[in-house]
């Protein structure tokens, strides 16, 4: 079987993987490269979980709080898919229907440097979001709030569609989600204790200085 050639997004201003060829030489050596895109990121996440949280005290309508929320939520799903993504950690996850009719998911991953602390806000940000809404939800199902469960579902169903996305463009198409899952809980707890291991402690001295002599 012939395989099927994947059409370029006719919307795509810099193509995939070259972002860092446009990228400013001022930024060079800066701690974050994206600052704006990682603010995002978080921005929309949190603040949709924020005025679900406290809307009541704001306004007693329901549609109101429901439709902020949702904004939020779909804000935060575009900017996740379409740009954090793909400039924090250079992955990127599609869909396209071929001249048959027959949907195509494309996942992809760019070979290249990528900030870890970006990485790490990235990575953060995609699976705490969606243990907060799942507690939401369990609240929402043991308090019998069932206009309330309608809205969680949505966010947990957006939340978990982006992560189930990168996670697929992280470990592979072809890999079982379980299986990525687990390897990617392995990597960073091995990262963490990597980094724990080869952080310099207060007291030592730097290690980039040399002796000027022996007294």
């Amino acid at each position: 079987m012939a395989s099927a050639t994947v059409p370029l997004l006719d919307d795509d201003t810099i193509p995939f993987g070259e972002e860092d060829d446009m990228r400013d030489p001022s930024q060079a050596g800066q701690k974050y490269t994206h600052p704006y895109v990682t603010f995002f990121h978080l921005f929309f996440r949190g603040a949709s979980i924020v005025i679900y949280m406290f809307c009541g005290w704001f306004s007693d309508s329901f549609i109101t709080s429901f439709v902020f929320v949702v904004l939020f939520l779909s804000a935060d799903f575009w900017t996740v898919k379409n740009i954090s993504g793909r400039l924090l950690v250079g992955l990127r996850w599609w869909n396209y229907v071929d001249d048959d009719g027959k949907s195509h998911w494309v996942f992809e991953s760019k070979n290249g440097r990528v900030n870890k602390h970006e990485q790490r806000i990235f990575w953060l940000g995609l699976i705490l979001c969606p243990l907060f809404w799942g507690l939401f939800f369990l609240m929402a199902l043991f308090g019998l709030k069932f206009k309330w469960l309608l809205l969680v579902m949505i966010a947990i169903a957006l939340n978990a569609a982006n992560l189930y996305g990168y996670i697929k463009c992280n470990y592979g198409a072809g890999k079982d989600l379980n299986s990525a899952a687990t390897d990617f809980v392995k990597t960073q707890l091995f990262k963490n204790a990597v980094d724990m291991m080869t952080k310099p402690s207060a007291g030592a001295p730097p290690t980039n200085v040399r002796p000027t002599g022996v007294v």
